[in-house]
């Protein structure tokens, strides 16, 4: 499963700064927020606490997935940016590597989504229980048993494109709780990457856009 915490060291990359919010790039393996415990308190918050003080949290990306981060500077900018994810108002764009050849090149998966408790931070597909969850994705091209996919998730569960692509049969690769054998262990991080991300910026409203391409 998970290994040892051993964030990387990379300085910040600020793609977008100004007087309401900040958008930066996370690495993969970095934490987002703090875990319990003192050997997981380096995170990407605190980091750019450091240097922007009043910055404040507006969503997450799990600890393996790299990509566009949203921070907010004011406190009406979290509110502001809180309530467009909540609502869904924000365009999500991911790439990732998927394991095999992935047919049909593109669709929509429609499969609700519960905590696996037992194997908790785990998360399955149940149809009884589960939160619906919408994943929109397209095949960019296929490689050597495998595929690059472009994803846009309609909704924000926890893990929800790790386990969709598993439910497909396909899990991403390098995936330390959902892909197995070659396809995790082949792999020096996950292939999973925060691209871009649209939201209407809380000072006026206009489109804002962030981009940082996939690293792999």
């Amino acid at each position: 499963m998970q290994s040892d915490y051993n964030p990387p060291q990379d300085p910040l990359v600020i793609l977008h700064e100004d007087h309401e919010l900040l958008a930066v790039e996370k690495p993969a393996g970095l934490l987002s927020v703090p875990g319990k415990g003192e050997d997981l308190a380096d995170c990407l918050i605190a980091r750019i606490q450091a240097v922007f003080p009043q910055a404040l949290l507006v969503h997450r990306l799990d600890r393996d997935t790299s990509g566009v981060m949203i921070f907010a500077l004011t406190r009406h900018a979290q509110r502001h940016l809180g309530l467009q994810f909540e609502k869904r108002k924000t365009r999500k764009t991911y790439v990732a590597r998927v394991a095999g050849i992935l047919e049909p090149r593109k669709g929509m998966i429609d499969l609700p989504l519960i905590v696996d408790w037992p194997n908790r931070p785990r998360q399955m597909v149940c149809h009884e229980t589960g939160k619906p969850a919408q994943t929109e994705y397209k095949v960019l091209s296929h490689g050597d048993n495998e595929s690059r996919v472009r994803m846009h998730p309609k909704t924000g569960r926890s893990h929800q494109l790790r386990v969709h692509m598993l439910a497909l049969g396909h899990p991403i690769l390098g995936d330390p709780f959902y892909a197995e054998g070659p396809a995790r262990d082949a792999y020096p991080r996950m292939m999973l990457h925060s691209e871009e991300l649209r939201l209407a910026h809380p000072d006026g409203g206009h489109g804002m856009k962030f981009r940082a391409p996939a690293p792999f």
